[in-house]
């Protein structure tokens, strides 16, 4: 009995670390080594797939082109939610829930169906083929998630503590960033967590919205075909990196997910 105890969980794991190991494995592999033989390790080692991202600017810049996008929609995504979600949780007034549930079908919609719009609007205003293009974009779905995630934690927040506050002499403004904001760390630790996932794994609109100067790294994955056929170790070695900051952000607010699930909207 006490075996099972930890063989069932151990088995799960090791099921869902599977792909990730042959990703990484496949990385340090040539796409000849992929494509002639089946292995479980890389039997030519080679760091040639990183040495080519690293040293051509096509690839590193399109990480940094992902980062700078999805960084300044999750700042945004968030800074924006906030007080919405304030006004949500503290208020009431005619139609909130009407407004709330319509907020909440924006994050419902497919991402194809504003991907045409986008594209139009951004590139008659000469935002096309922009960091805050995509970023922009991006937020249609992130700050409906972010405004139900907080909502959520601002209402389990007693209302006694504004009441207090204004009376020992806070304005607003001191009270929401001094108090208000230390109090719901958690909630805004699992809000960022969303948006910046959701920003960094879309596609379509990424791709879409962009040409040259800030294509993402997802969409550069798309055109690695060469005369000789995709090159397999190189997209692995590409895939491979994008996981690193998604852990990193993961690492960071892990503490933040655990108390969203056992006190929040998660």
């Amino acid at each position: 009995m006490k075996t099972t105890k930890w063989l069932v969980p151990t088995i799960y794991i090791l099921f869902l670390l599977l792909p990730i190991y042959w990703l990484v494995s496949m990385s340090f592999k040539s796409t000849n080594e992929i494509l002639g033989s089946f292995t479980l390790w890389p039997q030519n080692f080679t760091l040639e797939n990183y040495i080519t991202i690293f040293t051509d600017s096509t690839w590193y810049m399109g990480y940094f082109n992902s980062l700078s996008y999805v960084l300044i929609n999750t700042v945004l995504s968030v800074t924006v939610a906030l007080p919405a979600a304030y006004a949500f949780s503290r208020f009431h007034f005619m139609g909130d829930k009407h407004l709330f549930f319509w907020l909440l079908t924006n994050r419902m919609a497919p991402a194809a169906v504003f991907a045409l719009p986008f594209f139009q609007l951004y590139s008659s205003i000469g935002l096309f083929d922009t960091y805050i293009a995509v970023a922009l974009a991006h937020t249609l779905f992130n700050v409906p998630l972010t405004v139900w995630i907080l909502e959520g934690f601002m209402s389990g927040i007693p209302k006694q503590l504004d009441e207090t506050a204004y009376i020992d002499g806070y304005s607003f403004t001191r009270f929401f960033i001094k108090i208000f904001i230390p109090t719901i760390l958690a909630g805004i630790g699992v809000a960022l967590f969303f948006a910046f996932m959701f920003s960094w794994v879309e596609l379509l609109l990424a791709k879409t919205l962009t040409a040259v100067h800030a294509k993402p790294i997802a969409a550069l994955m798309t055109k690695t075909a060469s005369s000789s056929g995709y090159e397999l170790g190189l997209l692995a070695a590409a895939g491979s990196l994008t996981i690193i900051p998604g852990a990193i952000v993961v690492y960071f607010v892990r503490n933040y997910i655990a108390k969203g699930f056992a006190l929040g909207r998660v």
